[in-house]
């Protein structure tokens, strides 16, 4: 029997109102991801990925069409509902590793805890288990500027995980890194998606990073324009 969709976007519209007159960012997109999927979204500057993503992680609202996100018709929550669907369901991995500089690797990768109630006791235990899985256990008293960029990063995955969410979303998570680390990075991700199942929908402006990925969908001017399998021929030949 079929997985019910972890992600369903159907027909969905987003515009903001501008001094100017409304100016239209997505038009009619619909697709549906389902749970263990490892995704890339990719396409030019402006063509909506970004808006999109941010839907995706409940952080803006559609004005038009529906988005179900694990069994939850977002349109209908409140600002409180919202807030702990994407506590409970979302571990977000950005460009910039958005670490507190004043607070221990520890502290940061327990801090969504603090806001799902759990004891310090059980925060400290289960941010430690995810430093040592991110290879990072001996540095669980540093504080962020005692580490380097690519090890900061793999903090920000640790506490995106804490939660033991269903899915990451991970925007241009290897923008600030050199080209080795950024492999190190993606293999961590395509790890979590192999082992452990974890759905991971990850925008890069990057082929060889989207390459990781086992489903590409293209944006071009706020419509889906490609939806398929990563093939190695298509990210070489296709400009993001």
């Amino acid at each position: 029997m079929p997985h019910e969709p972890l992600i369903r976007i159907s027909h969905v519209d987003k515009q903001y109102e501008t001094a100017a007159g409304p100016v239209p960012v997505l038009n009619d997109v619909t697709l549906a991801i389902q749970p263990t999927e490892f995704v890339a979204i990719m396409g030019p500057s402006g063509s909506g990925k970004s808006t999109f993503m941010n839907i995706l992680g409940c952080l803006d609202l559609t004005t038009r069409g529906t988005y179900i996100l694990d069994g939850s018709d977002v349109s209908t929550l409140d600002t409180d509902a919202l807030a702990r669907l994407r506590n409970k369901t979302i571990g977000f991995v950005f460009q910039g590793y958005n670490l507190l500089p004043r607070a221990t690797l520890v502290d940061n990768v327990s801090l969504p805890l603090i806001y799902a109630g759990v004891a310090r006791v059980e925060r400290t235990r289960r941010a430690l288990e995810l430093l040592n899985k991110v290879g990072l256990g001996k540095y669980g008293d540093s504080l962020p500027n005692q580490i380097s960029g690519g090890q900061q990063q793999r903090i920000a995955i640790a506490r995106a995980l804490v939660n033991k969410p269903r899915l990451i979303l991970a925007d241009e998570p290897t923008g600030n890194l050199d080209s080795k680390t950024s492999h190190e990075i993606m293999k961590l991700f395509a790890e979590l998606n192999r082992a452990e199942g974890m759905t991971i929908v990850l925008v890069t402006h990057e082929r060889d990073i989207a390459a990781y990925a086992k489903r590409l969908v293209k944006f071009i001017d706020g419509r889906v324009t490609h939806d398929g399998a990563v093939e190695a021929r298509f990210m070489e030949e296709t400009p993001a």
